[in-house]
């Protein structure tokens, strides 16, 4: 075996052969050649590409924040594979994980590329040895000490947590990153001197403080600035996402210690993993997202129990929400971390952020190269070993983009984020699925207003339904893979979806919005709840996994799977 840095690597040289060439698909980034890069003005030409290094500085970021070892893992394994093909080919799934481990949406247990490296519970972002019972009990005598301040921050999105004796420390994330977030946040400043849109530099010079500034207002100004953005020739994007950190959650388990907590005025967020990305804005993309937008303010009134919660979206005034869909230049950080999965599209700032709890928009970016990099061919042999004939002319990539699109808007109805907060470890796989059901259960309200077609409709319902074939039984920390083994059991569980003798698919489509709008009723009843017990009784109820479960994941590995992602990034 070849040792890196100390560690033998832990996958055999025809195991890493099987991942490269049988289960790795590649997702081309744009390039000079592209026809959009073409038609950019020249001062555009040059910001994008310091964009892309910006992103690129980022990326460092995320690999401390993800795993102590990942920075020099890396390092060692850049050097190692100039003159070792085993080392090359360990570095092509560092890659595709962006880390030394991860899950892959297969196996139940990470992929671990480093013999006696592990993922942790609380990544980088906690002390590896800490556990949840000890971190519980170090909150409550940092609580008795009157040590308020430092549990504010230790609790907060943004801070790296360390031990301090019997205690912990917070390091925010501009004090920690010092180096690197000034090397990103000059780029940005260079990038915003070539840009010919205003509002563009605008926002970039604000993200580009925002990295320099330990003050939580920077980013609220950087993320108000970036959500108006419209009509501008380039996206970029600093992305801060929670879903990662499953340390903090665990408090939430605790009643009496999240009981405490309140009563000090200490507000519990998970951490935030870092990402970014720099693209393209492509208008004619952008044009039929800002058709589903339009409608935003009526969903919000057909929302169930509306009377019961405030909605971002009013009915009465413009949706502060930007929509573009982008040809990606870059994607790095949070977004590289192919663990099973590669983001399609993303609604920005998250209901923890200050921007949006201070009356801020959010806005949707749509991920056209990662959309456009599917397997033709498995999708042929997926259709005909688990749909019925007749239903496969309604299988559609373009449809998926739709339920996508309807996914990111679902995010900006139902409840706020108090009571997504409140349901612990289980907020994010109720929220993915608030979204989900959302985007499905209004797709006929589209039909009605003419953005899509009876036979669209269908196409929807079809493609999103075989969207939900899981490959594998999913992890709980996976919130949009429960979320499909959720849908899946509820629609034959309620009869939208036969299984035939011969285990292929039927859909009644007829049924599809009844069965639909209920699940949204019962989803949003747990977000009001505010009950972690209520939201993991209704996972368990609805994520049971049996035999013809695995019977699909089955059949589908015999397809072929290909989870490990390359993004190819050429600027």
């Amino acid at each position: 075996m070849t040792t890196i840095n100390g560690f033998e690597i832990a996958l055999s040289e025809e195991q890493l052969d099987k991942m490269i060439n049988e289960q790795m698909m590649p997702v081309e980034m744009i390039d000079t050649d592209f026809d959009g890069y073409k038609k950019l003005a020249e001062g555009d030409k040059k910001a994008l590409a310091h964009l892309v290094m910006a992103a690129r500085i980022i990326n460092d970021a995320a690999l401390e924040q993800d795993h102590p070892l990942n920075l020099v893992m890396k390092k060692e394994l850049e050097k190692a594979a100039s003159s070792n093909t085993y080392a090359a080919k360990a570095l092509k799934i560092f890659n595709s994980l962006n880390g030394v481990a991860g899950f892959n949406g297969i196996a139940p247990q990470p992929i671990e590329i480093f013999a006696g490296v592990h993922i942790y519970k609380g990544r980088n972002f906690y002390p590896t040895d800490l556990s949840a019972e000890e971190f519980h009990q170090i909150i409550r005598r940092m609580l008795a000490r009157g040590k308020t301040e430092q549990l504010r921050k230790i609790l907060s999105a943004r801070s790296m947590v360390r031990r301090q004796g019997d205690e912990l420390i917070a390091i925010d994330y501009t004090e920690y990153f010092a180096d690197i977030f000034s090397k990103a946040a000059n780029e940005l400043e260079v990038a915003a001197h070539y840009s010919t849109n205003e509002e563009f530099k605008d926002y970039l010079g604000w993200q580009a403080q925002a990295l320099l500034q330990n003050n939580e207002d920077m980013d609220m100004l950087a993320d108000k600035h970036w959500a108006v953005l419209q009509n501008t020739p380039l996206e970029f994007t600093l992305s801060r996402e929670n879903y990662d950190d499953e340390m903090t959650p665990t408090i939430f388990d605790d009643s009496d210690l999240v009981k405490l907590l309140e009563e000090h005025n200490i507000e519990v967020t998970p951490k935030d993993m870092l990402g970014a990305r720099a693209g393209i804005v492509n208008q004619k993309g952008t044009e039929l997202i800002l058709k589903f937008k339009s409608q935003m303010a009526q969903l919000a009134k057909l929302m169930p129990l509306a009377d019961k919660y405030e909605q971002k979206i009013e009915s009465d005034e413009e949706v502060k929400q930007t929509m573009v869909d982008v040809d990606l230049a870059t994607l790095q950080g949070d977004y590289a971390q192919c663990r099973g999965g590669i983001t399609t599209a993303q609604n920005l700032p998250n209901d923890d952020k200050l921007a949006v709890k201070t009356g801020g928009g959010r806005r949707n970016v749509f991920h056209r190269q990662v959309r456009m990099s599917g397997d033709k061919d498995r999708t042929k042999k997926m259709l005909d070993a688990l749909l019925e004939q007749e239903f496969h002319r309604y299988y559609d990539d373009e449809a998926e983009h739709i339920f996508v699109i309807g996914h990111e808007n679902g995010h900006s109805l139902g409840p706020d984020a108090g009571y997504k907060t409140a349901l612990g470890l289980y907020q994010h796989t109720i929220e993915e699925n608030k979204a989900d059901v959302v985007s499905i259960s209004m797709m006929p309200e589209y039909v009605k207003s003419g953005v899509i077609n009876e036979e669209t409709l269908r196409k929807v319902y079809t493609t999103w339904i075989m969207r939900l074939l899981l490959k594998a039984k999913p992890q709980p920390s996976h919130p949009h893979r429960m979320g499909d083994l959720i849908h899946f059991n509820w629609l034959i569980k309620h009869g939208a979806i036969v299984i035939t003798a011969d285990n292929k698919l039927r859909i009644d489509f007829a049924l599809m919005p009844k069965v639909m709008r209920q699940i949204l009723v019962e989803t949003i009843e747990v977000q009001l709840s505010k009950s972690p017990k209520r939201a993991r009784q209704f996972i368990e109820e609805n994520g049971e996994w049996g035999e013809l479960h695995e019977y699909i994941a089955s059949t589908l590995q015999r397809i072929g799977i290909k989870p490990y992602k390359d993004i190819r990034t050429y600027l």
